[in-house]
């Protein structure tokens, strides 16, 4: 089993930045897809981008537009997204979520194990 907990979500204005961090407990995440997913209310859930095996960023850019970083590190087993310039469009509850496969997949059905999401909510 593997446990993942995400933090840093809050209310920010439009432009403003936020940092979201993804502690994973019980595994190691090293060869594991990790990534984060959003869903807005009355919204599908929606694959925001994730690290690769090779350590690269693979991004939903039609929904980021540039605007979203995803690092890792895997000796401390945390995963984070930095966000900027935020819209109200991204106002979602955001979700860390791990694989074990050797592709990223853009479907939730694909990933094993979730957090418990973090709200985020960007006024205009």
């Amino acid at each position: 089993q593997m446990q993942l907990v995400e933090s840093g979500g809050g209310l920010v204005q439009s432009g403003g930045s936020l940092r979201l961090s993804c502690a994973a407990s019980g595994r190691t995440i090293t060869n594991w897809i990790t990534a984060w997913f959003r869903q807005a209310p009355g919204k599908t859930r929606e694959f925001v981008g994730a690290i690769n095996r090779s350590g690269g960023n693979e991004m939903n850019e039609d929904s980021v537009k540039g605007r979203y970083t995803i690092s890792r590190d895997n000796a401390k087993s945390t995963m984070h997204l930095q966000m900027n310039d935020l819209e109200p469009e991204d106002t979602a509850v955001y979700y860390c979520a791990a694989r074990y496969m050797p592709y990223v997949s853009k479907s939730p059905m694909h990933y094993e194990f979730w957090g418990q999401g973090t709200p985020v909510t960007v006024s205009s």
